[in-house]
């Protein structure tokens, strides 16, 4: 089945909301096995609306829309559905009761215009909206379908997932199922060089999806039963897991930082880190995990460099000779906040998040990451190459945290150089500036 999405809404073309329906929707549609190949956004015009409706009829069997159900007179959308699928609305008193009490739960009288909510289609189905006064609607024709959703993302989300999605899965006689794998270390385009073979496979399917400092791999399987589909991605991940090792960080996890905590969990450590450049998005990003109380008790955001010697003890000598930014700085900064917090781990992150602040030798991107822990200190030099401020600085995070996972499950420490603490960390070979 090939799929289009339609966000209705003037709004959401002038860039006053953002459209986050269509990255719902295209997921769970993915889900589904069902293809979206088109996405559309169209503001509340007649015209305009009923051609992107012919058009979408003409390239795709099922269009799911968002947004247009309201009560005002640029709410068209279910009006533009049912002529293009040769039905009509009529009036529900059902419907228009719901919504009433809807408005009394809230002590409100509801407004005349609201009974144009009550329209639903004669034909085609109601979907049922429990978290607001726009029922939504499905229209059928000539094997092809139009399912219409309210705008809000608090009303179009459960009404998708409890009432859409079933009916879809109903559609066909596969079932599907689908696993994701959290990979960081490696960039997309390597990664695909090393798994090319499993990429091409048609079922299951394999997909890679470049985010910040990791890749997604999303294997989705097509087989009459659950546990086949499941037994399907289970083979396909074990291969992956093969070939990508401990840069394979987890399966069906939300992010980095959700496994970092669980890892420190299990193995009772703790971490505390001490930022420049991420001004607090490291523990930030800790802290936003639940149960990172059991794991982090001491962030530092030491921007200035008195701070860095007052609080750290990083050495007004090594802030003069080599600079804030620098291995020798980094490795002081992660060995001081692990003294200070009597932490397991201590981590440090210091570098030039431009857009401005870099040299020829050290350009905006140089980032240097610190890990102190029983074994001595790590540092690792990045080279954040045509990135902005924001994505700097995030990947530094990414960068930061899988350290930290690394060294909690004593895996290796790829392109790290090693000190003993206490030791002064200056790098000797080229080949630790990662250019990633």
């Amino acid at each position: 089945m090939e799929a289009e999405i339609i966000a209705v809404g003037t709004e959401l073309l002038l860039g006053d909301i953002l459209n986050t329906n269509a990255q719902f929707l295209s997921k769970q549609l993915a889900a589904l096995g069902i293809n979206v190949h088109f996405q559309c956004v169209v503001g509340d015009n007649p015209q305009r609306l009923k051609s992107v409706v012919s058009l979408a009829l003409s390239r795709s069997d099922l269009l799911v829309f968002s947004g247009g159900l309201g009560p005002t007179d640029d709410d068209l959308t279910k009006q533009t559905a049912a002529d293009a699928f040769g039905d009509t609305l009529r009036f529900d008193e059902a419907e228009l009761e719901k919504i009433k009490s809807f408005f009394a739960a809230w002590n409100r009288t509801m407004p005349e215009n609201n009974k144009k909510q009550a329209m639903i289609p004669t034909n085609g189905r109601k979907i049922p909206n429990a978290n607001g006064t726009a029922p939504g609607m499905i229209f059928e024709k000539d094997g092809k379908y139009a399912v219409l959703l309210p705008g809000p993302p608090k009303e179009l989300q459960p009404m998708f997932l409890d009432e859409v999605k079933p009916w879809l899965a109903s559609l066909s006689d596969n079932i599907l199922y689908s696993t994701s794998l959290r990979v960081t270390g490696i960039g997309e385009s390597h990664l695909e060089t090393k798994v090319a073979h499993l990429l091409a496979a048609e079922n299951p399917t394999a997909a890679l999806y470049a985010k910040t400092a990791e890749v997604v791999v999303r294997i989705t399987a097509k087989a009459k039963t659950t546990e086949q589909a499941k037994a399907m991605c289970d083979d396909t991940a074990e291969k992956f897991s093969e070939i990508l090792g401990d840069n394979l960080y987890a399966r069906d996890k939300d992010s980095l930082a959700q496994v970092v905590v669980e890892t420190l969990a299990e193995r009772k450590m703790t971490v505390a880190t001490a930022e420049s450049c991420t001004g607090g998005m490291l523990s930030q990003t800790i802290t936003a995990i639940s149960g990172a109380s059991d794991v982090f008790e001491c962030g530092a955001c030491t921007y200035a460099n008195r701070i860095k010697h007052k609080l750290l003890g990083v050495k007004d000598e090594t802030l003069e000779k080599y600079g804030a930014v620098s291995s020798e700085t980094a490795a002081e900064m992660a060995q001081g906040i692990r003294d200070y917090a009597g932490a397991d781990i201590g981590i440090s992150v210091t570098g030039i998040a431009g857009p401005t602040g870099g040299t020829k030798e050290k350009p905006v991107g140089t980032v240097y990451v610190g890990a102190a822990c029983a074994d001595g200190v790590y540092v690792q030099k990045l080279v954040l190459i045509n990135r902005t401020r924001d994505t700097v600085r995030a990947s530094s995070v990414q960068y930061a945290l899988d350290m930290i996972r690394r060294i909690a499950m004593g895996a290796k420490l790829n392109g790290c150089e090693k000190f003993a603490l206490g030791e002064a960390a200056h790098f000797t070979q080229d080949k630790d500036v990662k250019d990633v």
